[in-house]
């Protein structure tokens, strides 16, 4: 049995299976690859920035395109309806946590932009309320930022347990009752200004895409071990066949016929 498996032909075909199992098992695991980065989301370009009208229009409500596109803004500050965003980071992150973890307030403050129109502008954040900071400059501001989607407005009843003049979301239903004119929906984040932001500048990301899952590449990396199994299937079925045909070949041993007893 063994001399039949290890013939030059068997030995061969085993070397081959060998060889098919490694690529297919490799082939395989590439289309795995594929398919699980095809589901990471993935940096967009960063178009250079654009009028803030081209990507917020007044009655619409900002798009998931013009999420985190750079734009920029020129009018004037509206020093007695600036609102202070509680609890918050200086980065875009969900409100919440201990209070020693780095919070503070967002300087919300309403941008009157030449059609008349209020544009929501964080222009920084502040560690305490009673930063210098906190002032709003007086005159034209041109103002350079990323656009943000305004913040679910469900949590506005958390605004009943802060100080006047804080908010605990930049939420554009909650702002049309508080601030007068039309209002662009969601909000800018101010990363540059002419004159200069005094206020910590609250980091923002470029926008990004949602990976897309190929189910196809899914679909190929299981046919590539498909294959393989396939493979190893036939290599049994050609040992076991093998295998009995050598033992078909190999010689009967006769047993002599005993001698008669002499009488």
């Amino acid at each position: 049995m063994l001399r039949a498996l290890f013939s030059p032909r068997m030995v061969a075909l085993h070397l081959l299976v060998i060889g098919v199992l490694i690529a297919f098992t490799l082939l395989g695991r590439w289309q795995l690859a594929v398919f699980e980065d095809s589901g990471r989301p993935a940096s967009t370009a960063d178009p250079a920035p654009v009028p803030v009208g081209t990507l917020s229009k007044l009655g619409e409500r900002l798009s998931a395109e013009a999420v985190g596109r750079q734009v920029t803004a020129e009018g004037r500050y509206t020093a007695t309806d600036q609102l202070l965003v509680a609890n918050r980071r200086p980065d875009v992150e969900a409100p919440g946590g201990r209070a020693d973890s780095g919070q503070g307030y967002w300087l919300l403050t309403p941008l009157q932009l030449a059609d008349g129109s209020t544009l929501a502008v964080v222009r920084g954040w502040v560690a305490d309320a009673a930063d210098q900071a906190v002032a709003v400059p007086e005159g034209t501001v041109r103002v350079t930022g990323r656009l943000r989607p305004p913040d679910q407005s469900d949590a506005v009843q958390h605004d009943g347990a802060l100080p006047a003049g804080q908010v605990a979301m930049v939420s554009t239903a909650h702002l049309l009752n508080l601030w007068e004119g039309r209002l662009h929906d969601g909000y800018l984040i101010a990363t540059s200004q002419d004159p200069p932001l005094t206020a910590r500048a609250v980091a923002v990301p470029p926008p990004t895409q949602g990976g897309t899952l190929t189910w196809r590449n899914l679909a190929y990396a299981a046919q590539w071990w498909i294959f393989a199994l396939f493979a190893v299937f036939m290599w049994w079925h050609f040992v076991r066949d093998e295998v009995r045909r050598s033992k078909s070949k190999a010689p009967e041993l006769s047993v002599p016929d005993p001698e008669p007893l002499p009488r």
